[in-house]
């Protein structure tokens, strides 16, 4: 069964640092662009980070609003890709998507949460 499935969001104060990670079964992560979007209430969804496919050189790329702040990485041994996300403001309250992308292949998770308060 193809799935993804996002884990490690929760409640941080301002300045903290957390690690998503999106993990895959039923397909090879690596095969595939992953990305991670969010969705603040009363947004719509953008994309946050995201790393190409190894045959892609797994290139990085980053929104200007998380720039510097967040990393994009994957662990292939364990079909997972990770969000380390640290300098954590307010303003990245969201839930959290990773997506996997290859031709007519789209895969998405369920979410995490991810609530930035002091």
């Amino acid at each position: 069964q193809v799935q993804l499935v996002e884990s490690g969001g929760g409640l941080v104060q301002p300045g903290g640092s957390l690690r998503l990670s999106c993990a895959a079964s039923g397909f090879t992560l690596d095969f595939y662009a992953i990305g991670w979007f969010r969705q603040a209430p009363g947004k719509e969804r953008e994309g946050v980070s995201c790393i190409s496919s190894s045959s892609s050189d797994g290139r990085t790329y980053y929104s200007d609003s998380v720039k510097g702040r967040f990393t994009i990485s994957k662990d292939n041994a364990k079909n997972t890709v990770y969000l380390q996300m640290n300098s954590l403001k307010p303003e990245d309250t969201a839930v959290y998507y990773c997506n996997a992308i290859k031709w007519w292949y789209n895969y998405w998770g369920q979410g995490t949460q991810v609530t930035v308060s002091s």
